[in-house]
This record gives C-alpha cells, structure tokens and sequence, in this order.
C-alpha cells in the first residue's frame, strides 16, 4: 500500500509540473508574443492620437495662393473600449442612420477591437462643436483633427492635382500610410507628395473610465510633434492661366506656354477643365464618377497625355536638319504645283507662289519644299542607305525631345511617337524601304505624334536658337526664392547650330508678319514681332485639328506656346488667334483686340 501511494504522490507532482509549464508557456505568449491583451489593457487608459501636418501650401510665380488647408474632423473609434450608448440619439446627432451606425460599427470591430478606426470621415463643425461637449458619455470614441485642400479659384486642376484616401496597395508598401490617410493622386499633388506631405506626430494620453482625458502620458515624454509640409512656389501665372481657360471654354484642347530661358511653365490648359474643388471632401467620389462618365473626359490632361500628329509644324524640324546636315541652304529653291509629284506620288498643296526658299516655305507652309528638302536628308550620299539616313535623321528628332518623356515634373507625361527604324523594317521588310516611303514625315504626318507639352518645348528650342531646359512647375521647394532644382537647370541642346536656327526663325517671323502668302497674319501684334507656325493634324475622327506654335517677341523671348484645337480646321482659323491672345496677355498683361477676344471666347468648333 505504501509503494502504491508513493507512486501517486510521483504522479500528482508530475501533473503540477506539466500544468505549471503550460501556465508558464501561456503567459509568456500573452505577455511576449501575443500583444493583443497589453494592447487593449494600453487602450483602457492610454489614447494614442495622431497629429496630421498640415500639407505645404502652393502658390503661383507671383506669390498668389493657389492650394491652402481648411480644418476638418474624423470621428474615430477603438470598439473594444466602446459600451452600450443610445444608438438613435447619437446617429441623429452625427446625421446618420442608425443602420449605418451598426454598419460602421461592424466594419470597425472587423478590423480590429483594440485598434483605432475611422468611424466617420470630415465630420463637419457645428457637428463637431456638438460631440465635444456629449463626448463623455460614448467612451471609445474620439475626434481626430484634419485638414482639406482649399483652392483660391477653379483654375489649373490638371496641374495642381488632388488628394484621396490611399488604398491597400500604398498602405502595404509604404509604411509611412495608414488606413483613412490621404495622398497626392494627380498633378502636383502626385509628383511633390513626399514634400507636401510633411511628417505626422503623435499625442498620447491618459483617459477615464469616461472616455474623458485625464493627461499627457509621462507628461508627453513620448509624444512627437507633427511637421508641416513644404511649400511648392510654382512656375504658374495664375492670371495667363485664368485667361487661357477662359479662351478655351466650350472648346477640347490644349494650351502650353512656357518661358523659353528657364523652361518654367507659365500656363498649362487642358479643355475642358473642372473646377478642382469637386474633388475635396464629401462630394469627392460622387464628383469624380461624374466627371469619369463625362464624354469629354475633363479628367484627361490632354497636354501631357494627348498625341497628335504635329503637321505643318514640323516642317521646321525637316528645315533645321537640312540646313545642320548641309544637303540645303537658305537660298535652296523648289518649285510647287499644287503639291509634290513623283510618278504615281502627290502630296498636295495649297495655291502659293513658286519657287520660293527656305523663310519662303515656312512662310508659306510648301509641302513640296519640304519633301524635297526631307528626301535630300534621307537619301543623302554621305549615308549607305535611305534606312542609315533615317537613323540620323531620327537622332535630330528626338534630340528636341520627341518620342520621349521630357521629363516635365507632373505625372503620367506620354512619350508621343517617332517610328524607328525596326518598324518600318517590319512593315515594308528589312532594308527595304525608301525616302518616298516614308514622305509624310516631311510635313508632320505618318507614323509621327506629338504631345502640346512635347510642342511647346520644341518652340522654346527654336526660340532659344538650338537648346531648351527641361519644362517643369514647380520653381522652389520650401521657400520663396529658392535654388531651383538641379535637373531643371541643365541645358539640352537638340545638335542644330544658332545660325542655322536663326534662319527657321525668319521663316517663322515672316509667317506672322509677311504679306500675301503668310499663313499667320491673324496672329500679328503691332508692338511685338511674334514668330509662329501654323499646322493642321490630321484626325481620322472627324475635322482636323488647328495647331499653332509661337514665341515671342523675336529678340530675347519671354514666351513659347503650342495651341491645339480639337476638330477645328486649319491652325490660323482658331490655335492661332488664342495663342496670339495669349502673348498679348502675357506680355503686355491687357488685351487691346477686344473683337478678336470676343471672337474667339464665344467660338464653338
């Protein structure tokens, strides 16, 4: 019997050991690795709040507020901390049903019991106004202050951009994002994110079984102070810009304009355009399906995104290249009957004097010239072949920035598109192609397409006699007067000589200015010598597009600008006389046509 009951006492010890060490190993995963109980025993007397920077203003180059902050409030809950309250008078209160007080409530606990959630977003403030004063009586609720983006006028949408809630993807790679914070989606907004954004500090406090705070934790020993964002003073004269919309009104198109000697943009126009403001706060996503829906697609930044065939405009690129190459000179002649005939071949023309030279054909926009001066390029001796030919032709192209991203500091910029070598190998066989092939890329037709942004630059080039900088918006960052950032600053010069762009401009001048013949008389100011070029895109759609480029004034220019209307015919009937107005505007800052402004506000294509 003895032996027997010493046996048990063995037993009964071992039983204790084992239950000991599974109590042992339960509360080392409690404490150590499962956290959630500390969590939630934290969240009964600590409240962590989150303290949002305000985002960084933005202004125009003048010093003019174009984005600023207005106060906003989240309504916050950790459910776990939340106890039986009167759900109608509280729905009431906050102007919600209670059926989507128990929606919301739902989703909160399926995210987390100990962790705090957004319950309702930009509560307003007389509703604010009203729950700090009941707060008390819902313990696990709390208000989270936050700011919307205010715009000074409903202007420049594509270039400033707007703000939205992050989604999952940025959340899971970007640890900086929580659920329910806000980042740049568009425009300047997407591109400067990281500087406008600023960096968030936390108040941590201690509350009541009341839900009421009681104090700073550790006398804020822990706590970190929010940082505001960066300023952004930008490139834009909100005035141009103003008026560019107003020019553009009831029409689909573009405006670019920039100041040629530091590639700053000084109005950017994508029509139609919307007011930026629809798309803050409540209204946000009913406005942004609305205008996602829009036919016209105002969400679309047609000046970045939108390719076209650049015309009659790029004659002057096939005109520079000749005369760098050395196969033409200014004085070079062709003869023009109504278009440029070999064989079975015609590129048609419109009725013009003949023969003419090189400042006579841009004046005049001769296709014929330049089909011979683009065959004179291609077929050149000093090459092997028409294939070799086009190699070197195209590296002059893309040289002004053509078939690439410039660069430009706003997002979803497009390439455009300069055919390579390897697709016309693909189409007509290796090797196998020749100068008359490929003709329509003498006047800007063919496989070819421009971007305005790509067009303006391209004219800042001309006007800077053979280089440009990169086109960008934001001028400093942080403060007024900055330094510039680098990238912005390095000149990109396109391999065609001063003098030999000098020529293209006197072409371009004459185009304005000349008499019988000029394609661009409309255009012309009486103080200022404007050089411009008209163009006509062709558009499988319907009617053309009316493309003008110009800079001004001839000597020392201060403004560059592509003008794109979409189905409008010929480039002087519309893009001419808004890009004139434009200059005029900018230049003189008042407008003494009033008739052609009248015109051209009240025009619809």
């Amino acid at each position: 019997m003895k032996d027997r009951f010493g046996n048990r006492r063995f037993v009964i010890i071992g039983l204790m050991i084992i239950a000991m060490t599974v109590l042992i190993i339960k509360i080392f995963y409690i404490q150590v690795i499962d956290k959630s109980a500390r969590v939630s025993a934290a969240n009964n007397v600590l409240r962590y709040i989150t303290q949002y920077p305000a985002r960084g203003l933005i202004y125009d180059r003048n010093g003019k507020v174009l984005v600023s902050n207005e106060a906003t409030y989240d309504l916050m809950v950790i459910p776990g901390q939340t106890t039986m309250i009167d759900t109608a008078h509280f729905s009431n209160m906050l102007g919600i049903t209670v059926q989507s007080f128990r929606e919301r409530m739902a989703a909160a606990r399926k995210f987390s019991r100990n962790n705090t959630s957004v319950f309702l977003k930009m509560v307003p403030a007389e509703t604010y106004a009203r729950l700090e004063e009941e707060m008390y009586r819902y313990p696990g609720f709390f208000v989270q202050a936050r700011t919307l983006r205010k715009y000074s006028e409903p202007l420049g949408a594509h270039v400033l951009g707007y703000i939205g809630e992050v989604d999952d993807k940025t959340i899971s790679s970007d640890k900086y994002y929580r659920s329910g914070d806000y980042i740049g989606i568009s425009g300047l907004e997407k591109s400067y994110e990281e500087e406008l954004r600023g960096h968030k500090g936390v108040n941590i406090y201690m509350v009541d079984v009341h839900n009421r705070i009681k104090g700073s934790y550790a006398e804020g020993k822990y706590d970190t102070v929010a940082v505001s964002g960066e300023d952004l003073y930008s490139t834009l004269d909100i005035d141009l810009q103003r008026y560019g919309e107003q020019l553009m009104h009831n029409k689909i198109g573009s405006i670019v304009a920039i100041e040629p000697s530091t590639g700053e943009i000084l109005a950017l126009v994508s029509a139609p355009e919307y007011d930026p403001a629809l798309l803050v706060g409540k209204v946000r996503s009913e406005n942004f399906t609305r205008l996602q829906s829009d036919s016209l697609n105002p969400l679309f930044n047609r000046a970045l995104m939108a390719a076209y065939p650049p015309g009659s405009t790029f004659k002057m690129v096939n005109g520079m290249i000749g005369l760098q190459e050395g196969v033409i000179t200014p004085a070079s002649e062709f003869s023009c009957h109504m278009g440029y005939h070999v064989g079975s071949l015609t590129v048609g023309c419109h009725s013009h004097s003949s023969p003419l030279d090189l400042a006579g054909a841009i004046m005049n926009s001769c296709n014929a010239w330049f089909c011979n001066d683009f065959r004179y390029i291609i077929d050149n001796p000093a090459f092997g072949s028409a294939p070799e030919g086009f190699d070197h032709w195209r590296d002059y192209v893309t040289a002004f920035g053509f078939g690439n991203k410039l660069g430009v500091d706003l997002p979803n910029e497009l390439s455009g598109n300069v055919p390579t070598h390897a697709y016309y190998d693909r189409y007509y066989g290796k090797d196998k192609w020749k100068s008359l092939m490929i003709i329509s890329l003498a006047i800007g037709q063919g496989e070819l397409g421009t971007t305005p942004i790509q067009m303006a630059n391209y004219t800042a080039a001309i006007a800077n006699r053979g280089y440009y900088y990169i086109p960008h918006v934001v001028r400093s960052i942080g403060e007024e007067g900055g330094s510039p950032v680098q990238l912005y600053t390095e000149k990109k010069y396109t391999g065609i000589s001063p003098e030999n762009v000098e020529f293209i401009i006197e072409g371009m001048a004459r185009a304005v200015n000349g008499g019988a013949g000029a394609t661009a008389r409309g255009a012309a100011l009486d103080s200022i010598v404007i050089c411009g070029k008209t163009g006509t895109a062709q558009n499988p759609h319907g009617p053309p597009h009316s493309i003008f480029v110009a800079f001004a004034p001839r000597v020392n220019p201060k403004i560059a600008i592509a003008v794109y209307v979409e189905n409008a015919g010929a480039g002087a009937t519309y893009a001419a006389p808004v890009a004139s107005l434009m200059i005029e505007k900018y230049l003189t800052r008042k407008i003494k046509r009033k008739d052609t402004e009248t015109y051209i506000m009240n025009l619809k294509p």
